[in-house]
């Protein structure tokens, strides 16, 4: 399915207009090492940074995350003056947060590749694999490490924990958990605490994609969300375990031209192992923390 349907293209790319830019991209691949060696789109660099998460927001810790991907796009050649286009095997977690997080740092043209490897090969475009290891390199003669990508960041594409706690009674915004229900309803555990926000609506972020992981059709997404209530003139937060399926809900819904999209950085890696967090277990009117 094309995504010509959705009224704000400016983080998605499809496999065409991509076979079209090679070369005058920076082009990052965040698959798992193995699968970027066994083939990935030419010209790619890789960066796998799944795991790296945040488990507080407050301003130092957030600082000092935001800082560590500056270095981490840096040294993948990222600049303000080369569009940048990030891919992994779908429209998966991988790669949208990947693109949140270069936005959020205030890179002016950073995409997905809608589909991901999966679309490129269907539109019969072909991988390279790696065919040699590099050779090692003397510590005497390296060139200089490569400066820190350099952008103005943009704070309204974010969300802290203080961000979340004040959405909870503000009738202007809606928080979005985009995790599986099982971890939404709390009977799957994976911080100290079990449960979902206090108010949030559960829309899993699955529901997106197709059966080939790229995205639906714009209006069946826009349909599903407002029919649990997150419409446009609302700030929307999604959330999930440690910011990556709710990054791609924000693509997903800043594609579909909502104004106000800021992803929880934290998630419930922070959320849930805290004890001053408002927790809920849905289907129940008890509540914990403060």
């Amino acid at each position: 399915m094309p995504i010509d349907d959705f009224p704000d293209r400016k983080y998605l790319l499809d496999a065409h207009e991509l076979g079209e830019r090679l070369g005058s991209i920076t082009l990052i691949d965040l698959r798992p090492t193995e699968d970027f060696a066994l083939g990935h789109i030419e010209g790619s660099r890789h960066l796998d940074i799944y795991g790296v998460s945040l488990n507080d927001s407050s301003d130092a810790p957030l600082s000092a995350f935001l800082s560590m991907f500056r270095t981490l796009f840096g040294a993948r050649g990222v600049s303000n003056d080369k569009p940048v286009v990030i891919y992994d095997h779908e429209t998966g977690e991988r790669a949208a947060r990947a693109v949140w997080l270069l936005a959020l740092l205030g890179h002016p043209d950073v995409r997905i590749l809608d589909g991901g490897t999966r679309r490129w090969i269907a539109s019969g475009k072909r991988l390279v694999r790696v065919t040699e290891t590099p050779a090692p390199v003397d510590p005497a003669k390296a060139p200089p490490a490569t400066p820190a990508y350099k952008g103005t960041p943009n704070p309204e594409l974010l969300a802290s924990r203080f961000d979340v706690h004040r959405a909870i009674d503000d009738q202007h915004a809606v928080i979005v958990d985009v995790r599986r229900e099982s971890e939404y309803r709390g009977t799957e555990k994976r911080a100290r605490r079990a449960g979902t926000i206090s108010g949030a609506v559960h829309v899993f972020w699955r529901d997106h994609l197709d059966a080939n992981g790229a995205l639906r059709p714009a209006e069946e997404i826009r349909e599903l969300y407002r029919s649990r209530g997150v419409t446009p003139d609302k700030t929307v937060i999604p959330f999930c375990q440690g910011g990556y399926r709710s990054a791609n809900t924000f693509l997903a819904l800043k594609s579909l031209g909502y104004p106000r999209v800021r992803n929880y950085v934290g998630s419930w890696g922070e959320w849930g192992n805290r004890d001053d967090s408002i927790i809920v277990a849905p289907g129940s009117t008890s509540s914990t923390g403060g």
